[in-house]
């Protein structure tokens, strides 16, 4: 069909790329296609952690929260339900981007991804903030139900520290399940690496004691580990104080997020076990 005028429709000439600097609408595509893929089975991916967490709760309520046992001058349960929070965030964050990345490549539909006009950068993009979507879903679902529940407090006392240390928290799992999941030639990989690297650090993190109370070299372990300060800044949103240095916190996250950042996108860059 042509103009009014008669006149041909004017194309590009050859060798001038149509899309110059960003790919909006293959970067959207492909978040709204992580978004969908965990959403569709939102009982597994969402509600699913949320239970777990919830047990989580019960469980370590029950043993140790018994006889008014305070921390932090405030009850246990209300210490602890913000880590438990922030560790199904993080877990499933990791969990997305690790699977997705996986999965693809067993069912070869990897090359579906890489063909398409979109840049490493863009891919990376895509994937972190689809697993950011499905953190910050389960931290909703676990939180709410906390809410209701009773014998725990979770009111929001910083939003911004809890939006911060949470986004961040879960960036650095998203990256560190993007590097999983493109290393893993099989299921069991991308478990051993949840097993023996994630469900530690998260577990040795402070999420069930203040490290203060624990032996000096557990300490600094936990201060060396950057899920500690994940799950310390966010919990210091809900209850206005911190196991650590906050500041020190934030600042070594980016920093930490920025190299891991720059690795993956180096990976994707190179195509080291995505193309054949």
């Amino acid at each position: 069909m042509t103009p009014p005028n008669n006149k041909p429709a004017p194309h590009a000439e050859p060798g001038v790329p149509v899309i110059s600097r960003f790919n909006t609408e293959g970067l959207k595509t492909l978040y709204l296609k992580e978004v969908r893929r965990f959403w569709k089975v939102q009982l597994q991916t969402v509600w699913a952690p949320a239970i777990t967490t919830l047990m989580f709760l019960v469980i370590f309520a029950l043993a140790l929260g018994r006889g008014g046992n305070v921390v932090l001058g405030v009850p246990f349960a209300d210490f602890l339900g913000p880590g438990l929070i922030v560790m199904g965030m993080i877990q499933n964050s990791f969990a997305n981007t690790s699977s997705s990345i996986l999965v693809a490549k067993m069912q070869g539909s990897i090359i579906d991804v890489l063909m398409p006009p979109l840049s490493a950068g863009e891919l990376l993009l895509a994937w972190v903030a689809g697993a950011l979507t499905r953190a910050w879903a389960v931290g909703l679902a676990v939180w709410l139900a906390m809410a209701l529940a009773p014998g725990v407090n979770v009111v929001v006392r910083d939003p911004l520290l809890i939006l911060y240390f949470g986004t961040m928290g879960s960036v650095l799992l998203a990256l560190l399940g993007v590097l999983t999941g493109v290393w893993a030639e099989k299921f069991d990989h991308a478990a051993a690496v949840s097993n023996f690297v994630i469900q530690p650090l998260t577990l040795l993190s402070g999420t069930f004691y203040v490290v203060d109370r624990v032996s000096p070299w557990m300490a600094s372990m936990a201060r060396v580990n950057p899920f500690f300060y994940v799950i310390d800044g966010f919990r210091a949103g809900f209850l206005g104080i911190s196991d650590g240095h906050l500041l020190e916190g934030a600042i070594g996250l980016a920093v930490v997020n920025a190299l891991l950042w720059f690795v993956c996108y180096w990976v994707m860059k190179s195509g080291w076990k995505l193309r054949a």
